[in-house]
């Protein structure tokens, strides 16, 4: 039994998830030209899969990490994905459609529950923060003070996977990351967002907010999976978060050329 507010791990439709592979290959291969690479590195059992997240709900990052593993451990593999809270509860009917790919509202109860059932689990801990970044900061890896993902595989006796993603961020470009204006609408308090971005953004033109999609511009993507960290019960959750952002930072300025 789940209870209220929890996320139903059947919702998600190996089925759907078979009938739209293809599409989502000729989508990585072909427009984003996506290259991969530490596949190898993905353990078999149940880990936390821990990404840089890239332009909200338009960012290719999802749609390449999820493909890239459908592709590697089949649709029938339990993999699911943290999505926003907001985007599942307050946006029903989106919410429904991307629960048939795995989505769950990012609960630690929802987490646990997949982690427990033997799940691979997918979470972006920057959230809005890195999501909505400036531009110019889009080979920046930005985690916030958040912790919430450490404590998550301590609890869980799992180990953190870093997925690093490297060019999504150009698909469209954030000029104005609206930390202000956010304030100013109390979006906090009523959806659990710190940001309201300013994005220059096709086929808008100017895109405003966190929740309006674009059509993603087709720079290459890399995509790079990391060694497995192990965390002990007692380790400090704000050292491994640190350690976990300077290996993925680490890893995205050698993608990036930046060494």
């Amino acid at each position: 039994m789940t209870a209220p507010g929890d996320d139903p791990l059947g919702a998600r439709a190996p089925e759907v998830i078979a009938a739209v592979m293809p599409l989502a290959r000729v989508l990585c291969r072909r427009y984003f030209r996506l290259r991969v690479e530490g596949l190898d590195r993905l353990p078999a059992g149940p880990a936390l899969l821990v990404g840089n997240h890239n332009n909200g709900l338009a960012g290719p990052d999802i749609a390449c990490t999820l493909s890239t593993l459908w592709d590697a451990r089949g649709p029938d593999a339990p993999l699911y994905a943290l999505a926003h809270d907001f985007a599942m509860r307050h946006v029903a009917v989106f919410g429904a459609v991307i629960a048939r790919f795995g989505a769950l509202a990012a609960t630690r109860a929802n987490a646990r529950r997949a982690l427990d059932a033997g799940a691979q689990v997918l979470v972006y801990p920057g959230g809005d923060l890195e999501a909505y970044r400036h531009f110019r900061r889009r080979d920046e890896v930005i985690l916030g003070p958040r912790t919430g993902f450490v404590t998550l595989a301590q609890e869980a006796g799992v180990p953190i996977v870093p997925v690093v993603a490297q060019g999504a961020h150009r698909s469209a470009i954030v000029f104005h990351e609206g930390e202000a204006i956010a304030r100013r609408l109390g979006l906090k308090r009523w959806a659990r967002l710190e940001r309201f971005p300013l994005a220059l953004a096709l086929p808008w033109g100017l895109a405003a907010g966190p929740w309006l999609p674009w059509l993603p511009l087709p720079f290459p993507i890399r995509l790079r999976f990391l060694a497995p960290l192990r965390v002990a019960p007692d380790d400090d959750p704000a050292e491994v978060r640190e350690r976990v952002r300077g290996a993925m930072q680490s890893a995205l300025d050698d993608m990036a050329g930046r060494r």
